[in-house]
């Protein structure tokens, strides 16, 4: 059979999926069917490209051109162009500022170019409900390899020279960890992949098994291999649909191949997995909680100073790792630990932690042009990632902050951008690395209302079964609150760090020991907003709408807008008076401050002081 001219890899992550891209390649197909290029056409269903702002994403291979914002009524013009005449449609392209080629190619874009990916090695390169087309781009060579020349020891000695760390946000030396779950006492052990992310904002896990979830299955079975275990969980949340369904045809395939079950390369060795679903609670990320769950019991944290390695799932011994460091394992193998330690920050030879190596997998999200997902070497500075990768802030705004690491990450400022992302520098700038989620905010983010929304998400989140993450997560957002409606009071700021000391010190679970973590950092960089909001009873941001006033300019409002009266049509409370071609008026005994008038004013006559 002759190989396709041109190969279509359509973008069917989740982002993508939401915008039609299923409907997109049925039209796709029809279209080339209709003009006699089926030989030559073939369209491929891929995983997320991480691009997610310009979805649905077509690659057309191997001229590497990427379409972006497909719909359905683009289809007919672009076959008709691109792939009949030979004409690609440029308007359908996504247009760097300063492509260097008339046909601007996907290697010109600035969110693609400072990448390097490992974890995210095949991402817009496979069908994920295909296991040939992993296995042509490399996959289980690695699980081969540890089966036919390696012994378990040699496999954790590999790890461990690699400093591979946790990617889910402990950081914990992941070699380490399978070395202590090897040696735990028991016959039976378990290896547990946590696919249960819940930060806002955040979608690294759930991305690479749409991508790739034969990355994550070979890697599993190799971290069974090297700990003695036969048996191993996904945990998943149940509003990861996609993900799951193609992790099931995955290992289903698996198994079909010969590459999950019994006798694994006719080398003895048996594993398999099983999916166990989550029900959305935040609280499960957490090791113990998730095996609570996994075992049929409230998803509530134990006491660390019971190790889940010696002691975990059904009181074995079970190894846990999170879906992007499974990932990661087969590239070492393939590559070794030397090829993995040359990426990233630190030194191996000083620390069993061995610094910050390898890559990252982080969702850029919030006030940035380029918002998707995205896999920089450890050691990137947050001003490249934002603005070389993220394409600065949108509509020329000025950066104000960016949260790494999640709900209980910290908030860094604009004085802090050249910092380099890494597991050290993040911590002692009060952040954390967490699970790679990144949040961007501009001038017009209030730092008191951001530290008030993430604290009210960690504390809703809280399971209640520890005092001081229950009852101190409530009072001190209870103060936020305060703080943002005007009612704060000399002695707030001084309470709130205490307060947030005290569920540091004294709560179970890493959630309440980090979710102070954006009330700590918002005090730390930006205690002046905290101020001006208890002294002042104002929000230099406007954000916080219980401190604004609003009224309405007499000019701008009949010069402008002619007194349109629109104001007044949408306000709540009948709070806003007057009459067409005169200026409106704000009752301020009336008004309840919700901001609908200055939403609706499309002539900029509603003011804020």
């Amino acid at each position: 059979m002759k190989p396709y001219r041109a190969n279509l890899m359509l973008c069917a992550g989740t982002g993508c999926v939401s915008n039609r891209a299923f409907q997109v390649k049925e039209t796709l197909e029809t279209e080339i069917k209709k003009r006699g290029l089926e030989n030559e056409i073939q369209v491929v269903i891929t995983g997320c490209d991480g691009f997610c702002a310009e979805g649905p994403i077509l690659i057309v291979q191997p001229d590497d051109i990427f379409y972006c914002r497909l719909t359905e009524k683009d289809v007919p013009h672009l076959v008709e162009e691109h792939f009949l005449k030979g004409r690609p449609v440029k308007k359908l392209m996504f247009s760097p500022p300063k492509a260097k080629t008339p046909v601007p190619k996907m290697s010109d874009i600035g969110f693609f170019k400072g990448q390097m990916l490992v974890a995210l090695r095949n991402r817009g390169m496979i069908d994920p409900e295909n296991i040939d087309d992993a296995i042509a781009r490399g996959a289980y060579r690695a699980l081969a390899k540890v089966l036919t020349e390696m012994t378990p020891e040699e496999v954790i000695n590999e790890i461990k020279a690699s400093a591979l760390r946790g990617r889910g946000g402990g950081g914990f030396p992941t070699g380490i960890k399978w070395e202590t779950c090897r040696n735990a006492k028991g016959d039976v052990r378990y290896i547990i992949c946590n696919a249960d992310e819940g930060d806002p904002g955040a979608f690294m896990d759930r991305n690479i098994i749409e991508a790739d979830p034969h990355s994550v299955i070979e890697g599993m079975t190799i971290g069974a291999y090297a700990i003695g275990s036969n048996e191993g969980y996904v945990y998943i949340r149940h509003e990861y649909p996609l993900a799951r369904e193609r992790l099931i045809t995955a290992i289903k395939q698996a198994r079909d191949y010969g590459l999950l079950g019994k006798n694994i390369f006719d080398t003895g060795f048996n594993f398999d997995i099983t999916i166990a679903r989550g029900a959305g609670a935040f609280v499960c990320g957490e090791s113990t909680a998730l095996m609570a769950s996994i075992e049929g019991r409230v998803g509530e944290p134990r006491a660390k100073y019971i190790h889940t390695v010696e002691c975990g799932l059904w009181n074995c011994p079970t190894c846990l790792n999170n879906v992007e460091t499974w990932a990661n394992v087969p590239m070492i193998i393939l590559k070794g630990a030397k090829w993995f330690t040359s990426i990233g920050t630190g030194d191996v030879s000083k620390s069993p932690w061995g610094g910050s190596k390898g890559t990252k997998v982080f969702s850029l999200t919030g006030k940035v042009n380029n918002t998707g997902l995205v896999e920089v070497p450890m050691g990137i500075t947050l001003r490249d990632l934002i603005f070389d990768i993220g394409g600065g802030i949108l509509n020329g705004k000025k950066f104000k902050a960016v949260q790494t690491g999640g709900p209980s990450g910290g908030f860094l400022p604009e004085e802090r951008l050249d910092l380099q992302v890494d597991f050290e520098q993040l911590t002692e700038a009060g952040s954390m690395m967490g699970s790679g989620g990144m949040v961007v905010m501009d001038e017009d983010n209030c730092m008191v209302d951001m530290a008030k929304y993430f604290l009210t998400f960690t504390q809703g989140e809280s399971c209640g079964k520890c005092t001081p993450c229950r009852e101190g997560t409530k009072r001190m957002l209870e103060i936020l609150v305060r703080i943002t409606e005007g009612k704060g009071v000399e002695g707030d700021l001084e309470l709130l760090e205490d307060l947030s000391h005290f569920v540091i010190d004294s709560s179970l679970c890493a959630l309440g020991g980090s979710a102070p973590n954006p009330v700590l950092t918002s005090l730390r960089y930006f205690r002046d907003e905290y101020e001006v909001h208890i002294r002042d009873k104002k929000c230099p941001a406007h954000a916080c709408r219980q401190l604004n006033v609003y009224t309405i300019d007499p000019d701008l409002c009949v010069s402008k807008g002619h007194g349109c009266g629109a104001c007044m049509r949408q306000c709540p409370e009948n709070a806003i008076s007057g009459e067409k071609n005169k200026p409106y008026v704000i009752d301020q005994e009336v008004c309840s401050k919700c901001g609908v008038c200055y939403d609706t004013c499309r002539f900029g006559a509603v003011l804020i002081s």
